[in-house]
């Protein structure tokens, strides 16, 4: 008796670790959501460069125009496509169902680009939304054939944007970088928890976005 009571128990324990760990893991990808590269990267800019002498209010209205076309937009019209085609959130990570979203993420990061442009924003800040915007490209051209960590992607573009950034401003980026690879870890594990993608997916996509947005910031 007070052994199946025993393993009623392991059973009981086992399953609610399980469910906490699924949560954890779709917390943690909802608060590392890849849109969010060129905002977090504009606030690397702001920190580590000779652009944190610009005034609070310029920065805000920067930060708030690459945040309504590149996040607040995006995500409505994507929320929208799947509302109309009656698609969960798991519905929409299927390869085959990507595409159009990855469209909508381009079209709204190249209306970002061109309004950064219009507006004569500074090169660097402009940079970083064109290096997002090579990241979605790069990764929708990929997701014909086979699905790519777009989560890992952002994470390894502000890595790579990060690196860029010390190497034009001579600045020792070691602690930071320690950092973001903690998270990329984390992210990772969490998007392979929720068996969204394997571990080979997940590391490409570390690699395409840090390579990508390291030598777009670099080059362009």
């Amino acid at each position: 008796m007070h052994e199946i009571v025993i393993v009623n128990v392991i059973v009981i324990v086992k399953n609610m670790t399980e469910r906490n760990i699924i949560f954890a893991a779709r917390v943690i990808s909802a608060v590392f959501n890849p849109f969010y590269l060129p905002v977090v990267g504009l606030i690397l800019l702001f920190i580590f460069s000779y652009l944190n002498l610009l005034p609070w209010a310029y920065k805000l209205q920067v930060i708030t125009l690459v945040y309504m076309c590149t996040v607040l937009l995006p995500t409505f019209l994507i929320h929208l496509y799947r509302r109309y085609q009656g698609w969960t959130l798991i519905d929409l990570g299927v390869k085959e169902r990507r595409m159009v979203p990855y469209i909508i993420a381009i079209v709204c990061y190249g209306l970002c680009y061109y309004l950064m442009q219009f507006l004569r924003i500074p090169h660097f800040m402009a940079s970083i939304v064109m290096a997002a915007l090579i990241i979605q490209v790069v990764c929708g051209i990929i997701n014909q054939w086979w699905k790519i960590s777009t989560h890992t992607a952002a994470i390894g573009g502000v890595t790579g944007a990060l690196l860029a950034f010390s190497l034009a401003f001579s600045y020792n980026p070691v602690w930071w970088l320690c950092v973001l690879i903690i998270i990329a870890g984390i992210l990772g594990s969490a998007r392979m928890i929720l068996r969204q993608h394997s571990l080979s997916q997940v590391v490409a996509g570390f690699l395409i976005g840090f390579l990508c947005a390291h030598f777009t910031i670099l080059w362009i």
